[in-house]
């Protein structure tokens, strides 16, 4: 977020993110043992405080026991929160309960280095309403933070403060996520990168001049279907959505030193009534100029054969030539019902919230339920809508192979769909050459989709071929400099699978954040080279970030062929701390007699 400061009158304000957390039980345990209680307090603060500077904030008041800090960005005001509270979890003499935080993003105003006003005073209020080793925000960070958020919230409702006119919508800080379709990646320098050839970058269409959450959704799932047809052809590199969002320009010759590509392709889209209006322009990164535009105004029902027309054209620009019958081939079958399509980027635009809050994935389910009910032969709605499920607690495997057979019927030349399927096969018949051709034929429809080629690394390190899952992830990376941290984390596994554990441990704390998986294979790793008590530091970080991990979570989502292999990292996890749940133990058991042969 960039700073906005004005004056009114003689004094400055701006707009900050504003972090308040307090040491809980500090008096009475002062009173108790006053040296030991006080070294405690200095020891969560300053391990608090370097979070703040590690994230890009700054401290700018302390008041007894509390620390209050400003951040230009929400998202890292809360990574600072959630890692803070994470590394007091292995820290001598101290727990994660020991602090709480409140997180609010508000106009305040500049006193010196001081910030007074409102917004300082809800923060301090959410952290007084909040649980002991809780971390709770308001509505307004919500909104800011919930379309690139690292961690799921629950909703707490609005809750009234003392000395405050209006109720506060506040949301408590859930477990890290471990996925998230269109997260963007944390805010990290645009990497410099060499021009490739062939190369094209799609910017995010616009809205127009006003920011219409109706309007919004469309602009955003054409952007990113076109995206995805241009990275169906062979021929052409195309960046990857976040890559391009994440620069926060429009300007050819900044997008293009950042991401290596020779042009750009731009927009806006606004729906009137039963027509699109869009203007399209392709410009050339060299030095700006325009090769060319297009206006187009059709009816909503005409939109698909535009987007054709776009892609047909960018084609010929960028490659020189319109290969009709690779567009052709690349094209996934379209819905013949417009309304079905409006339905399905309406559901599209709520699952990228899928696992930030569960009434998100609710409202997508239905949404892919109205496209599938509009136009029965669409497919893709029925992959998404099975995608949006695996976030709810109802989940069904049996039910989703079922429906994704359906959907295969109709289309099987969406490369999704075939990742999804894949998956499913593992983890309800442990079917592996049935997913390796689910995998393969992802990869070969979508050579340069940097989610899908990212998403299908995890499959060859679970069936024993890290190094191919290496130079996919180092591919997906190459297409989209920016991608998620849940993705950049699948190297992590794949070094772990190969014995790098040294590695391994370096790459994983790159991560622009730790997630419970990353600490949960550093921990392994550290058993593995014999350093036990590291591990169980490790342990306790991520069990502060979500207190009811066990190795249930990590049966569920490391899907190794060898069960030798995931009993190791089992065994290896438990001798770190973490807790079995009694449920687990049949399964445990089936793993073992599924290693000794019995």
């Amino acid at each position: 977020m960039v700073l906005r400061k004005q004056r009114s009158g003689s004094l400055e304000r701006k707009l900050a993110t504003i972090m308040v957390g307090d040491f809980v039980g500090s008096t009475p345990a002062m009173q108790a043992d006053e040296e030991t209680a006080l070294a405690r307090v200095v020891l969560g603060l300053e391990m608090v405080s370097s979070c703040v500077q590690r994230h890009g904030g700054r401290v700018f008041n302390t008041a007894g026991d509390a620390i209050l800090a400003e951040f230009d960005s929400p998202v890292n005001a809360l990574k600072s929160a959630i890692e803070a509270r994470s590394l007091m979890a292995s820290a001598p003499g101290l727990s994660p309960r020991d602090m709480r935080f409140g997180i609010h993003l508000a106009d305040v105003v500049c006193v010196n280095d001081d910030l007074r006003g409102d917004g300082v005073n809800i923060a301090a209020r959410l952290q007084q309403g909040a649980e002991p080793g809780e971390i709770d925000v308001s509505g307004a960070l919500f909104q800011h933070v919930r379309r690139v958020s690292p961690c799921t919230f629950s909703d707490l409702g609005e809750r009234v403060f003392k000395g405050l006119s209006e109720p506060i919508q506040v949301l408590r800080v859930s477990a890290s996520m471990d996925r998230h379709v269109f997260q963007k990646a944390p805010t990290v320098p645009a990497p410099q990168t060499a021009f490739r050839a062939n190369s094209i970058a799609v910017v995010p269409f616009r809205t127009g001049p006003t920011d219409d959450e109706d309007q919004t959704f469309l602009a955003e799932g054409l952007s990113e279907d076109i995206i995805h047809e241009l990275g169906m052809i062979r021929s052409l590199f195309v960046s990857s959505r976040t890559a391009s969002s994440m620069l926060n320009t429009e300007d050819p010759v900044e997008i293009g030193k950042a991401l290596g590509v020779r042009y750009v392709l731009t927009g806006a889209v606004r729906k009137l009534g039963p027509r699109v209006r869009l203007n399209v322009s392709l410009s050339n990164t060299t030095d700006g100029g325009l090769v060319w535009s297009d206006r187009i105004q059709r009816p909503f029902d005409e939109l698909l054969d535009a987007m054709e027309d776009i892609v047909a054209r960018v084609a010929a620009t960028v490659y020189g030539r319109i290969d009709h019958a690779e567009i052709g081939a690349a094209r996934q079958k379209r819905p013949e019902n417009m309304s079905a399509y409006e339905y399905y980027l309406r559901g599209l635009e709520k699952h990228r919230m899928g696992g930030v809050a569960d009434h998100y994935a609710y409202e997508a389910r239905e949404w892919f339920k109205r496209s599938q009910a509009a136009d029965p032969g669409f497919a893709r709605p029925i992959a998404m809508e099975i995608c949006a499920w695996s976030y709810l607690p109802d989940f069904d495997l049996p039910t989703a192979a079922r429906l994704l057979n359906r959907a295969m019927e109709l289309d099987g030349s969406d490369p999704e769909l075939h990742r999804i399927f894949g998956v499913v096969q593992i983890k309800l018949n442990r079917d592996y050459e049935a997913s390796r051709r689910h995998h393969e034929t992802a990869l070969r429809l979508a050579p340069n989709d940097a989610y899908i080629v990212g998403r299908c690394a995890a499959f060859y390190t679970f069936v024993g071929e890290a190094e191919r899952a290496l130079e996919l992830l180092t591919h997906a990376e190459t297409l989209d400099p920016f991608l998620p941290v849940w993705i950049i984390e699948e190297r992590v596994a794949a070094l772990y699978a190969l014995g790098q554990f040294a590695e391994m441990n370096d790459e994983a704390r790159s991560l622009n954040f730790q997630t419970r998986r990353s600490r949960l294979y550093r921990a392994a790793g550290r058993v593995a080279r014999g350093d036990v008590e590291r591990a169980q530091q490790l342990v306790q970080e991520a069990l502060a970030d979500d207190p009811a991990l066990s190795t249930a979570y990590v049966e569920t989502q490391e899907l190794f062929s060898d069960a030798g292999i995931l009993l190791t990292l089992l065994d290896r996890l438990k001798q770190a701390g973490l807790p079995t749940a009694p449920a687990e133990d049949p399964a445990y058991a089936n793993l073992t007699r599924l290693v000794s042969g019995d």
